[in-house]
């Protein structure tokens, strides 16, 4: 009889062509290709597939991803982890598994997920930080970049903060929380919402730092909202500061 197993995982992004198999470029190697290729593994089932809660873009990580997939195997849930991270190369971890009923959809469960993006401010880029942090050195005023991100709050259509390439047609998605801090020479800025838009978060970081520089007063945040137009928001920032904390069920 089958399982459906629900997986966390947690992956540093930068040697892969972002979360989701290329199925007209097999070769390109992505993380679900690589998990899916290691769960077939331990599982002895070569047909294996698995769903995952966001499709993250090349170079960005996740400490919090969730997937699931269905199995015949006989392996004891608290030593799917193990197993499968015997396997697994070095950048890629699963850290929690568990059984859950048939019905469970990692991707339409969710009900919220967040993310947060790291911007290294040091006069040098921080060697440990390269991979993970966009070096960004220009003074940012923080409390008018916190005003700014307060307005997000709430349901709105982001279209103006959407890439253009998406092949959604509902722009609308609710925004959760917004945080800003500084630790050091890093400022960590997290989004939790009910869905994000393709390269939303990095449009929003891109708009927010345009007005931390005073390029923009903090209530253009609304006017740019209302816009509806991607041309109104700031640039797009590097996927490499971009990381998936976590998925709310």
């Amino acid at each position: 009889m089958g399982r459906r197993i629900k997986m966390c995982l947690a992956y540093d992004g930068t040697g892969y062509a972002g979360w989701q198999v290329q199925t007209k470029q097999p070769w390109v190697k992505t993380v679900q290709g690589t998990v899916e290729e290691a769960l077939r593994r331990i599982t002895k089932e070569p047909d294996l597939t698995v769903t995952g809660a966001g499709r993250t873009d090349a170079g960005v990580h996740a400490r919090g991803q969730v997937i699931h997939f269905d199995t015949a195997s006989r392996i004891p849930i608290d030593r799917f982890p193990l197993a499968l991270n015997s396997v697994l190369p070095a950048d890629i971890r699963c850290w929690q598994a568990e059984e859950v009923p048939g019905d469970f959809h990692a991707q339409y469960s969710a009900k919220a997920k967040y993310y947060s993006y790291t911007i290294d401010q040091g006069p040098v880029p921080d060697v440990f930080w390269r991979h993970y942090a966009y070096h960004f050195t220009h003074p940012l005023d923080l409390e008018a970049m916190a005003e700014a991100g307060a307005r997000l709050l709430g349901t709105h259509d982001f279209r103006s903060f959407c890439a253009s390439g998406s092949a959604v047609k509902n722009f609308v998605r609710t925004i959760l929380e917004f945080n800003i801090r500084k630790s050091g020479s890093l400022l960590h800025i997290t989004l939790a919402g009910d869905g994000f838009l393709y390269n939303m978060v990095r449009i929003i970081v891109g708009t927010l730092l345009e007005i931390g520089q005073g390029k923009r007063p903090p209530a253009a945040m609304e006017q740019i909202i209302l816009a509806r137009d991607r041309n109104a928001a700031g640039p797009t920032v590097p996927a490499k500061g971009l990381c998936l904390e976590k998925v709310i069920y």
